[in-house]
C-alpha cells in the first residue's frame, strides 16, 4: 500500500479506474478469438486464452513495476497471424504459435543485452511512423473485406461491395457509432457499439438466410478449458524451418517492439512516470510484454502488448499496479460469461479493427513532409505493408528505399553503421525468399 500514498491516490480511485480501463478494454474478449478462430483454434478455448493472457500480463506489470497499465493480445499480431502466417502462408496453427513464441524469446534477448535500443534508436522517426500506418492500413483493410464492404473486383483488384445489404450498413453504422463514442470520450464506447452490433444482429440475416447473430445456449457457464491450445506449439518448427520462420519472427518482431514501444510512451507520459526524459521502470515494463508474449505462445493466441485502453484508467486516476490488479479479478469474472462472449459476430467485431487502424493513421501528423527523404520512404512503407500484405516485406522495401535514397540523395553521413548493416540483412531476407 506504499505505493498508493508515494502517487497520492487512494484504493477506491484505483478500484474505479480499473473498472474504468476493463470497460474500455473489454471487447478483446470478443474480437481475438473471433479473428483466430479463422485458422481452426476453438473458439471457446481462444476466448480462455485471451482472458488469461490478460490476467497473467496485467498480474506481472502491476508486480513488477507497479504501473496501472494492463497487457493483452495485440490486435495488429492477431491479424497477421490469421490471415497471413496462417491464411497465405498455410501455416498450421501450431507452428504459428510458434513463432509467437520464440518472438517473445528474441524480444526478451534483446532488451536485457541491450541490442533493442541500438536497433530501434538505428531506425528513423519516419520509418517507425510508416510501419505504424501502414500497419493500420493493413488491419483497416482486413476489417472491411472480412465483412463484404470491399470485395474482389477482376478490373480494379478491389471494389466497394453490396453497400446497401443490411450486413453492411450494420457495419458501417457500428464504425460510426464507435467512432462518435470516442470523439466524445465515452468509457467503454467500443464496447458498446459491439453490444448493440450483436444485438441488432438478432433481426439482421446474412447471406444463408440466418440471423447472425445466434441465441446462447445459456448465460453463464463454467469457462471452456484452454487445455485444446495449453502448450500445442511446435517448440521447434523454427529451427527446422528456418527458411519459412524468418519473415514471420522478423514480421513480429519489429511490430512488437514499434507497438509496445510506443504504447509505454505515450502511457507513461500521461501517468506521469517521465523523470528528466527517461522513463520509470522502462526495462522492467518492456521485459512484462516480452514475458507475455512467450507465455501467448504458450497459451494459444498472438503476441501480446500494452493497451492503450489502459490510458482510460489512468485519465480516471489510476497510478499504481492495483488498477491492473482490479483489471484482472473483472477478466476472471468475464470468464463465466462465455456463452454470451461466443455469439458476438463477425459483424460486430470487425469495426473495431478498422477503427483500431484508423487510430494507427494518426501517427501521419508527426511525418516530416518537407524533407522528401523522410517522407517519401515512409509512405513507401505504409503502402506496401497492404499491398504486399506482410509487414516484413512492406517495411523492409521501405527500409532500402530509405537507405538507397540517402547514399543516391548525398546524405551519406546520416546512415549509422547499424542503419547499413540492417540494409544488408533485409537484402539476405529477399534473397532467402527468392531461393
Amino acid at each position: 500500500m506504499k505505493v498508493i500514498t508515494e502517487r497520492n491516490t487512494t484504493v477506491r480511485t484505483e478500484i474505479l479506474a480499473g473498472f474504468t480501463t476493463f470497460a474500455a478494454m473489454a471487447y478483446i474478449l470478443a474480437v481475438n478469438p473471433d479473428i483466430l478462430s479463422a485458422t481452426g483454434m476453438p473458439k471457446g478455448a481462444l476466448i480462455t486464452a485471451t482472458a488469461l493472457l490478460v490476467i497473467g500480463g496485467s498480474l506481472l506489470m502491476a508486480l513488477l513495476t507497479h504501473f496501472p497499465f494492463t497487457i493483452g493480445p495485440s490486435i495488429g499480431t492477431a491479424t497477421y497471424f490469421a490471415y497471413f502466417l496462417c491464411g497465405k502462408l498455410g501455416f498450421a496453427w501450431q507452428e504459428a504459435l510458434s513463432v509467437v513464441f520464440w518472438t517473445g524469446v528474441i524480444f526478451f534477448i534483446l532488451i536485457v543485452s541491450g541490442i533493442k535500443k541500438k536497433i530501434v534508436d538505428n531506425i528513423s522517426d519516419s520509418l517507425k511512423i510508416g510501419i505504424q500506418c501502414g500497419i493500420g492500413f493493413f488491419i483497416a483493410f482486413v476489417g472491411l473485406k472480412s465483412t463484404g464492404v470491399i470485395v474482389a473486383n477482376s478490373n480494379t483488384l478491389v471494389g466497394e461491395g453490396d453497400i446497401l445489404s443490411p450486413t453492411v450498413l450494420l457495419v458501417l453504422g457500428s464504425i460510426l457509432l464507435m467512432g462518435a463514442l470516442t470523439i466524445r470520450r465515452f468509457p467503454g464506447g467500443i464496447l458498446l457499439a459491439v453490444v448493440f452490433s450483436t444485438v441488432a444482429g438478432f433481426w439482421i440475416h446474412g447471406l444463408d438466410g440466418q440471423p447472425i447473430t445466434h441465441m446462447p445456449t445459456a448465460f453463464v457457464s463454467i469457462p471452456h478449458s484452454v487445455a485444446p491450445l495449453f502448450c500445442q506449439l511446435d517448440w521447434f518448427f523454427p529451427f527446422r524451418h528456418f527458411d519459412k520462420a524468418f519473415a514471420p519472427i522478423l514480421s513480429l518482431l519489429l511490430l512488437q517492439m514499434f507497438d509496445v514501444l510506443g504504447a509505454l510512451v505515450a502511457l507513461t507520459r500521461q501517468a506521469g512516470f517521465v523523470h528528466h526524459g527517461k522513463i520509470m521502470h522502462f526495462s522492467k515494463a518492456l521485459s512484462v510484454s516480452a514475458l507475455s508474449t512467450m507465455l501467448a505462445g504458450c497459451l494459444g493466441t498472438s503476441t501480446a502488448t500494452n493497451f492503450m485502453e489502459a490510458s482510460a484508467g489512468v485519465e480516471s486516476g489510476g497510478r499504481t499496479g492495483w488498477t491492473a490488479v482490479t483489471v484482472a479479478v473483472l477478466f476472471t469474472i468475464a470468464l463465466f460469461f462465455t456463452p454470451l462472449i461466443a455469439i458476438i459476430p463477425n459483424e460486430a467485431t470487425a469495426p473495431v479493427l478498422i477503427l483500431i487502424g484508423l487510430f494507427l493513421l494518426q501517427g501521419l501528423r508527426f511525418l516530416k513532409f518537407d524533407d522528401f527523404s523522410e517522407a517519401a520512404p515512409a509512405l513507401f512503407t505504409m503502402v506496401m505493408i497492404p499491398l504486399t500484405f506482410s509487414i516484413a516485406k512492406g517495411f523492409s522495401l521501405g527500409f532500402l528505399f530509405y537507405v538507397g535514397l540517402k547514399l543516391l540523395s548525398g546524405k551519406r553521413k546520416q546512415l549509422t553503421p547499424i542503419t547499413l548493416i540492417l540494409g544488408a540483412l533485409f537484402i539476405f531476407y529477399f534473397i532467402l525468399e527468392a531461393a
